[in-house]
C-alpha cells in the first residue's frame, strides 16, 4: 500500500460490507471508478493506474471514450503519451455504458458544478450521476465525492439519492468527499504530489477513503467529517479570490497615481514573512476561481449570514473586463487620438491562465464582448486555442494566424493572456498600441509605439 497507509481492524467477517471493502483495499485488490474523464478525472485515473490502481473510467462522451481506449487524448495538458502508457498497463478501460458501476468497489465523481445564470449552485450533474448510481450501488462500495459544492452536499443531496436504492451510508457502503486540486498547466505538481484531503461519513468510510487515495497520493489529510473537506476547497479558493480582487483594486488606484502595481508587487515580495504575492489581470477565469466563492455565498444564506467580503471580491474581479475595454479606449484617444468606434482591436490570448487551451469563464471572453459593445472591431490570437465556441460571444469565433504584417493593421492589441510561447517584441514592434493586462512585455521596448497597462 503506498505510504503504507492503514485501517484499523474491526468486528465483522466476509459478509460485513466494511470489512470486505477494508480487506480488497489493504492487498489492492480494488478497481476505482472514475466518472467524468475531463481535467479532474483524466489526471486522477492516470494517477491511479501509475500506482498500480486499476481503473474503470466513465464519460457520457462515446468519442471520448473512444479516444482514450485508443491510447488518445482530448486535453493539450495531458499528453497521448500518459494515456497510451494508462491503456498499455492493462489496468485502464474506459466506457460509457454506466450499468458498469456496480463493478467498481470505489466510485469518484468527478463532474462539473456550475452557477446557473442567476449565479446560484447547478447541481444538474452531481445529482444526475447519483442517480444514476443509486440504480447500481452495492453493498461493500465507497462513493466519494471530488466535484467542488457546498458543505452540506455529500450528505444532503449524495447521500439521500443513494440511500434511496435502500442502502444505508456507513452500514452498506460509505461516502466521502474529496476536493480536486488539479491544476491545469503547473509542471511542479501533479495529481499523485498534491496533498489530498479527505473527508468521509463517519470514522469508517474517512479511515477507508484515506487508505484508498493513499495508494497513489504521496500525502492524504484526513478530515474530521465530509463538511469539513467541502468547506477546505471553498476556502482555497476564496481566499485566491479575495486577494487577486485586492491587486486589481490596488492596480487601478496605483494606476491614477502613476505606479506601476507590478513594480510594487516584485518589491513587496521581497519581505520574507508577513506577505504573499498575487497578481492582477483582466479578470478572473477557469471552473473553480470565479464560481466556487458563490456555492458559499448560497448556502450562507440558509443561515442568515450575508457574504459581504465574499461578494465584493466578485464584483471587482467582475468589473475587470470593462476596466480593461475603458482602458482601451482611453488609450487610443491619448495617444493615437482614436475611438474605439471603428477601431481594429486584436485581443492576443483568450484562455484563462498561460499554456493551456482551456477558455472556461475567461476574463478574455468578457473583454471581448465590452469592445464589441463600444463598436470595435474584434479578433483574437491565441496559439492554443483556434476556435471559440462561446455562447458569451453570440456562436463561434475564428481566431487569426499570427502574421506580423497581418499585425500592423491594428490598431491596438490587449494582452489577456500571456502564453509563454508569443514574441511579445514582436507583438510590440509591430502594434502602435498595446494594452498589457498581464505585465506580459515587461522590459519589452516598443520601437513603433507604446504599451499601456491596464
Amino acid at each position: 500500500m503506498h505510504k503504507g497507509a492503514q485501517l484499523q481492524v474491526v468486528e465483522g467477517g466476509a459478509c460485513d460490507p466494511y470489512a470486505a471493502l477494508k480487506a480488497k483495499v489493504e492487498t489492492q485488490q480494488i478497481t476505482i471508478g472514475v466518472i467524468g474523464l475531463g481535467y479532474v478525472g483524466l489526471p486522477l485515473s492516470i494517477a491511479a493506474v501509475r500506482g498500480g490502481v486499476s481503473v474503470l473510467g466513465f464519460d457520457i462522451a462515446k468519442s471520448r471514450v473512444d479516444m482514450l481506449n485508443q491510447g488518445g487524448s482530448f486535453l493539450k495538458t495531458i499528453g497521448a503519451e500518459a494515456v497510451q502508457g494508462m491503456v498499455d498497463s492493462g489496468r485502464f478501460e474506459a466506457t460509457a455504458t454506466m450499468a458498469r458501476l456496480s463493478e467498481p468497489d470505489i466510485l469518484i465523481i468527478c463532474v462539473p458544478t456550475p452557477l446557473s445564470r442567476n449565479r446560484e449552485p447547478d447541481l444538474t450533474h452531481v445529482r444526475t450521476t447519483a442517480e444514476t448510481i443509486a440504480q447500481h450501488l452495492r453493498p461493500g462500495q465507497l462513493v466519494c465525492l471530488e466535484s467542488t459544492t457546498y458543505p452540506g452536499t455529500t450528505d444532503e443531496v449524495i447521500r439521500t439519492i443513494l440511500e434511496r436504492s435502500g442502502l444505508r451510508s456507513g452500514e452498506d457502503f460509505f461516502l466521502a468527499y474529496s476536493p480536486e486540486r488539479e491544476d491545469p498547466g503547473n509542471l511542479r505538481f501533479s495529481t499523485g504530489t498534491i496533498p489530498k484531503v479527505v473527508g468521509g461519513q463517519g470514522e469508517r468510510a474517512t479511515e477507508l477513503a484515506t487508505a484508498v487515495y493513499s495508494l497513489f497520493i504521496d500525502k492524504v489529510v484526513p478530515a474530521s467529517s465530509e463538511r469539513v473537506a467541502e468547506a477546505v476547497k471553498l476556502t482555497e479558493n476564496i481566499f485566491r479570490s479575495v486577494n487577486i480582487a485586492l491587486v486589481n483594486e490596488l492596480k487601478v488606484i496605483f494606476g491614477q497615481m502613476g505606479i506601476d502595481v507590478w513594480e510594487v508587487i516584485e518589491a513587496a515580495k521581497t519581505k520574507p514573512f508577513g506577505y504573499m504575492p498575487f497578481y492582477p489581470g483582466p479578470g478572473l477565469g477557469g471552473h473553480c476561481i470565479p464560481v466556487d466563492p458563490f456555492y458559499l455565498t448560497w448556502k450562507a444564506r440558509e443561515y442568515g449570514i450575508s457574504t459581504r467580503f465574499i461578494e465584493l471580491a466578485g464584483e471587482i474581479n467582475r468589473a475587470m473586463p470593462a476596466h480593461v475595454a475603458q482602458a482601451t479606449a482611453d488609450a487610443l484617444n491619448r495617444h493615437l487620438a482614436r475611438a474605439l468606434n471603428g477601431a481594429r482591436v486584436l485581443v492576443v490570448g483568450v484562455a484563462y491562465k498561460r499554456d493551456i487551451d482551456d477558455w472556461r469563464e475567461s476574463p478574455a471572453l468578457d473583454v471581448i464582448r465590452h469592445l464589441r459593445a463600444a463598436q470595435a472591431r474584434v479578433d483574437y490570437h491565441d496559439p492554443h486555442i483556434p476556435v471559440l465556441d462561446a455562447e458569451a460571444l453570440g456562436g463561434k469565433m475564428q481566431g487569426v494566424a499570427w502574421d506580423l504584417a497581418a499585425l500592423a493593421a491594428y490598431d491596438a492589441a490587449v494582452v489577456c493572456t500571456d502564453h509563454s510561447d508569443i514574441d511579445w517584441q514582436a507583438l510590440a514592434n509591430a502594434v502602435p498600441l498595446v494594452i498589457d493586462t498581464r505585465n506580459a512585455l515587461a522590459g519589452v521596448e516598443a520601437a513603433r509605439g507604446v504599451v499601456v497597462k491596464a
